[in-house]
């Protein structure tokens, strides 16, 4: 009996044993498994701009693309309006994975990889075309994957577009008209101080707050890309616009690191390629939409000032150290690479 009662107890020992090796295997499995679960996943998406705007257009795309292609395994929540709050804001809930995309300007972006301030160099792209080859080759992919060491994943470029001037003071037809403006730029910098060179009194103000400051007065005008001017209804409170064309604005297509990495293979492939198809339909949509909108700021009475050649090299030579500063801050190496590609697919 004793006896029988020792076997039975040395069973039990190593059945219990083993069940804790299976516990101990099925952990480690699960680990493992983890970026290959095909547990639903949700991306929330969110940009500061209305849901009138190419980008949120765009968003849109993005979102049909991807759950399309994963047959709902993945779903797509889009935000606008700054309904997340502003790009900064945005950016920093990425790199804490409380947040899974956002598509900020690089001049936002440059707050975190200093490196971008290149593209926000005033008049450096001489026209959208020659943007697009330069950020969708080497040197732009060079860029995007510096952002990793932030704890983002840089997808794609979109299209912001060339930023012009509104105000309610003044038409501006030259750099002497700058001088005493209040006017709101990005917290960026590089743009202040290319704003002061010109004789502005540059304002950095979140974009959600920017109607509100110039309905009270608390700036004159500001500068952004037409769509974006006449969606936001700046003709309300601003009478001046003008193509300056100081700065050509990319937005930069970002995901959550943790979240990228933690997505299949073929899940990582279908949100990066969705990206990039999305964004050449956003570009679309915005070059038409800037057109269109011109016409339309003018019939709601905004007055237009055209640039000529000659004041805006004027402008040019203004900024100039302004650039020199940040060739220096930036990298004079890195700065080149930019000039270089811009100068061989300008041929």
């Amino acid at each position: 009996m004793k006896r029988f009662l020792t076997v039975l107890l040395a069973a039990i020992m190593v059945l219990a044993l083993a069940a804790c090796g299976s516990d101990s295997g099925d952990s480690k499995g699960s680990a493992a498994e983890g970026k290959n679960s095909s547990a639903k996943k949700t991306i929330r998406g969110g940009i500061g701009l209305n849901d009138s705007h190419p980008q949120y257009l765009g968003l849109l795309k993005f979102k049909e693309i991807v759950e399309e292609k994963t047959n709902g395994d993945i779903t797509v929540e889009t935000y606008h309006s700054g309904q997340l709050g502003d790009d900064r804001t945005m950016t920093e809930a990425l790199q804490l994975g409380s947040q899974e995309v956002t598509i900020p300007s690089t001049a936002p972006l440059a707050n975190f990889v200093p490196e971008f301030n290149v593209f926000d160099f005033p008049f450096l792209f001489p026209s959208e075309e020659v943007a697009d080859k330069v950020l969708d080759g080497e040197v732009g992919q060079k860029f995007l994957d510096k952002l990793e060491s932030q704890n983002l994943v840089g997808l794609a470029y979109w299209e912001n577009g060339f930023r012009d001037v509104t105000n309610s003071k003044h038409a501006i037809a030259t750099a002497a008209d700058f001088k005493g403006l209040k006017l709101r730029t990005m917290e960026n910098d590089l743009h202040l101080e290319a704003f002061r060179a010109l004789g502005a009194n540059p304002t950095p103000m979140a974009f959600t707050e920017l109607f509100t400051a110039m309905q009270q007065k608390t700036v004159d005008g500001q500068e952004n890309p037409l769509a974006t001017i006449y969606l936001q209804k700046y003709y309300e409170v601003q009478s001046h616009v003008s193509n300056t064309h100081h700065v050509y604005s990319p937005f930069v297509f970002l995901m959550s690191k943790s979240f990228f990495d933690g997505l299949t293979e073929d899940q990582q492939k279908i949100v990066r390629d969705a990206a990039v198809e999305a964004g050449v339909y956003q570009r679309q949509l915005n070059r038409e939409a800037n057109e269109k909108y011109l016409a339309d700021l003018q019939e709601a009475g905004i007055t237009y000032t055209e640039i000529t050649p000659e004041a805006r090299e004027e402008m040019v030579k203004l900024v100039q150290p302004a650039i020199d500063k940040y060739t220096e801050k930036i990298g004079k190496e890195t700065v080149q690479e930019v000039f270089d590609a811009i100068e061989a697919v300008s041929k």
